[in-house]
């Protein structure tokens, strides 16, 4: 069991099978020692968990949470990239889509729900670069969008 995974264990999370594409494109790609994982959204147990639009129907709190599993889908990746998630060095970025209401302007918080457990996580080398920005609609309604880049070893 790697690192990160022990880490998971004590926080009581399994992570899920990465998720296949819904449409034409592949869910990571490797080129050199970068890993660039797609937009994952928040699915748990292979069905979308979180929907709406922060604003309106939803809470902070909503979209900490749909975030966090945009996270945890994010490993799931990577680990299905590397087959190892202790060859994971370091998350370099993540850019965090918040379906939000015109006016809604705490993008940050949300995406904090990612970011937050990324370093409880990782630890250290889960500390990153982000962006967080708002989204008139996400595919299939969902509250949260987060893709990532992960340096790799060799």
């Amino acid at each position: 069991m790697s690192t990160i995974e022990a880490r998971l264990s004590d926080l009581g999370i399994t992570l899920p099978e990465a998720a296949a594409p819904a449409a034409n494109y592949v869910p990571f790609v490797r080129t050199g020692n970068q890993l660039f994982i797609s937009g994952q959204l928040p699915m748990e147990n292979g069905k979308l968990k979180v929907t709406g639009k922060l604003g309106g129907d939803l809470a902070i709190e909503d979209g900490k949470a749909a975030a966090k599993l945009c996270a945890i889908n994010l490993l799931a990746q990577a680990k299905a990239a590397t087959g190892d998630l202790d060859k994971v060095t370091r998350l370099v970025k993540i850019v965090g889509f918040v379906n939000s209401t015109a006016d809604f302007g705490d993008q940050p918080q949300v995406i904090n729900g990612a970011s937050d457990f990324l370093v409880e996580a990782m630890g250290d080398k889960g500390r990153h670069a982000r962006s967080a920005v708002s989204a008139a609609s996400l595919p299939f309604g969902a509250a949260v969008e987060i893709e990532a880049i992960f340096e790799i070893a060799d």
